[in-house]
């Protein structure tokens, strides 16, 4: 009796399209609690150190845009859920703030211009948030996932940008792809 090598393997293991597939690899338990300390310790060190203020010859007062005036940590917070709550208008122009309020991390940092319809669409974070959820239910660690709103974000378009990437920049947030460098991409 003449046998195969790929008698070995069942169909699922040996077909092309299993084989051009790349593995799912999912952190472990501790990596996942590592990589979140990571992120903690980056975060409450700028939560508690003094903003540098940069001095001028030419007296200009101070902005509300000033990323330094913004603590996303004492914003109130709402559930991911706001978005399908009904609402009578698109919303208004702000900045809004992912936080895993059982971790004290800030995930994710956004801007729009409409606040009551951003969500509702195709997000890449919602897909990360649900990774980032399933992987701590699945080694049953605490969680608690919500939404906080800056209001008073500049109207204009560029202004609201460039005050969301120095929020992004100073605070890394692990969801924004501009901070992949620094934490890698594990929910992407």
């Amino acid at each position: 009796m003449e046998t195969n090598q790929l008698d070995l393997f069942s169909p699922g293991e040996i077909s092309p399209k299993a084989s051009n597939k790349p593995p799912v690899l999912l952190m472990d338990e501790k990596t996942l609690i590592a990589w979140k300390h990571q992120i903690f310790i980056h975060q409450q060190q700028v939560r508690i150190q003094e903003p540098h203020q940069q001095m001028s010859l030419f007296s200009t007062p101070n902005s509300h845009v000033e990323p330094n005036i913004i603590d996303p940590f004492a914003l109130k917070p709402s559930p991911m859920s706001f978005y399908r709550l009904p609402v009578d208008s698109s919303g208004q122009a702000c900045l809004y703030f992912v936080i895993d309020m059982a971790a004290n991390l800030l995930l994710y940092i956004g801007e729009t211009c409409q606040s009551n319809q951003r969500w509702k669409g195709v997000h890449d974070c919602k897909r990360y948030i649900q990774k980032y959820l399933d992987l701590h239910y699945d080694y049953q660690l605490p969680t608690a996932v919500n939404i906080a709103f800056w209001w008073d974000a500049p109207v204009p378009t560029r202004a609201r940008q460039r005050l969301e990437l120095a929020l992004i920049k100073k605070w890394k947030s692990p969801f924004n792809k501009e901070n992949w460098r620094f934490w890698g991409q594990p929910f992407g």
